[in-house]
């Protein structure tokens, strides 16, 4: 999925909540680090989500205004909810203890992003 969005020409970003050794070790581990082009660690940046600050961090250093921006996240209010307050599409990465998550997309599977992608860019 990461292979097929960066094939695309497609700027990747990643904010995460946690430790900002914990994060990075695990990050390396699943050897994905390579796909994105800026990566924000919630320790490192001193503000966590739903904080907007940390969303805009991101946007501001790909270039991006919100409107051209999807974040994807497992969280309805620290990813979706918060993602849609600063303008961005807030896509919900389905678990089994929400349910009624206020998404513009959801996913069961990581796998359905390519699809959503390219009907956005299409719209």
């Amino acid at each position: 999925m990461l292979e097929e969005l960066k094939s695309n020409n497609l700027s990747l970003g990643m904010i995460t909540n946690g430790y900002g050794q914990f994060q990075m070790d695990n990050i390396k581990a699943l050897e994905i680090e390579k796909y994105f082009d800026v990566i924000l660690v919630s320790e490192w940046e001193g503000v966590k989500k739903p904080d907007p600050r940390i969303f805009n961090k991101a946007l501001e250093i790909l270039n991006v205004s919100p409107n051209e921006a999807i974040f994807v996240g497992d969280h309805p209010e620290n990813d979706v909810l918060a993602a849609k307050k600063v303008g961005m599409k807030g896509i919900w990465k389905k678990v089994s203890q929400w349910n009624n998550v206020n998404a513009d997309y959801m996913v069961d599977d990581l796998g359905e992003l390519p699809n959503i992608v390219e009907k956005l860019m299409n719209s």
